[in-house]
């Protein structure tokens, strides 16, 4: 992790003075724990979850608040605003800020959109195949959350179809038994590389 940081560090901001990095990846990928590390090694930078945005009524529907809310803020410099979704009540809550620190990491399904990736100086994706990833998130939302994956599935299939985001990742993260696994994306630049074979193997581990 402690590379990874510091490569995004280094990196030139990409909406207005923040480096805004995106995680994307199939629900159930693990994108959630591996932003919270993340987080922490970037001396907690601020994260915002793509679950606050999107609501019950708009699974992907969701890019006139992210950008009205929370990018066009960022771009000028300023604090952002945006009012996070209760999934349990379906309401939306008090607004919560979102400060334009150094690095903000944009974690949720969706993230590497097409409307969002002008904005972003790094996409990750979490690599991990969707159908193990949507066993993963059944499993660890358990059967009351049943009918909810029911319409996500077909959903999230339909979001990736027309706005494919792997294509576009800078960086593909795996999970392995001794940590992550970061390898380069389809979109990985010449900067990436040595920090992705440093060491004796083919990729860094976090």
């Amino acid at each position: 992790m402690h590379d990874l940081a510091a490569l995004l560090r280094r990196l030139p901001p990409s909406c207005g003075p923040v480096r805004l990095v995106g995680i994307d990846g199939h629900a159930g990928s693990g994108k959630s724990t591996f932003t919270g590390r993340l987080a922490t090694e970037l001396g907690g930078a601020p994260v915002l979850r793509l679950d606050d945005i999107a609501s019950h009524d708009a699974l992907f529907d969701w890019t006139g608040r992210l950008l009205s809310q929370v990018i066009e803020p960022l771009e000028r410099g300023d604090t952002a605003y945006y009012a996070p979704y209760d999934w349990r009540t379906r309401h939306f809550g008090a607004p919560r800020p979102l400060p334009p620190a150094p690095v903000v990491l944009v974690e949720g399904v969706g993230a590497g959109r097409e409307a969002l990736r002008p904005r972003l100086a790094r996409l990750i994706w979490m690599e991990l195949p969707r159908e193990e990833a949507w066993a993963r998130g059944r499993a660890r939302d358990g059967v009351e959350q049943g009918a909810f994956w029911d319409g996500w599935i077909p959903a999230e299939r339909r979001h990736f179809a027309h706005d494919p985001s792997r294509p576009f990742a800078h960086l593909l993260v795996r999970q392995s038994e001794a940590g992550y696994e970061v390898l380069p994306g389809p979109a990985a630049t010449t900067s990436e590389a040595p920090f992705l074979t440093q060491g004796d193997g083919p990729s860094a581990m976090c």
